[in-house]
């Protein structure tokens, strides 16, 4: 009897904590994806895992190939993402050509020849050193 019951326990406490676990591996696994051609069909692309407020810094590391050669990204639902074109994730105000030196860009697909900027469209291709993602 003692045995049945605390194998009802257990299985009572694993089930419980089951949706928890779920959460946190869907929570994981959101990505964004930066490619160094187009997302369609994918051309140099890879998927970043999103850990909210952290800097993505491409100037060091394992992702330095993609330093300054971004052309494209997907960013997921529910997130805003901030591509800065200095390394850590630093805004100096302008930069390349007097642009802006960072683009936010929401949800969906972008195209870095024509990202909004604060003065209209501007061109971003290249120059992303780091981005920081947040959800919404």
């Amino acid at each position: 009897m003692f045995f049945k019951s605390l194998l009802a326990i257990t299985l009572v406490a694993v089930a419980s904590a089951a949706p928890n676990n779920m959460e946190r591996s869907a929570a994981a696994t959101t990505t964004v994806t930066v490619c160094t051609g187009s997302l369609s069909p994918p051309s140099g692309c890879v998927a970043i895992p999103v850990v909210s407020g952290s800097c993505i810094d491409l100037s060091q590391g394992g992702l330095s190939f993609l330093n300054k050669e971004i052309s494209n990204a997907q960013v997921p639902g529910g997130f805003i993402c901030t591509f800065f074109e200095n390394a850590g994730c630093i805004a100096s105000g302008t930069g390349n050509s007097n642009q802006n030196s960072e683009v936010v860009l929401t949800e969906g697909s972008w195209d870095f020849f024509e990202v909004p900027g604060l003065s209209g469209t501007e061109d971003f291709n290249d120059l992303t050193s780091s981005f920081s993602c947040s959800p919404l």
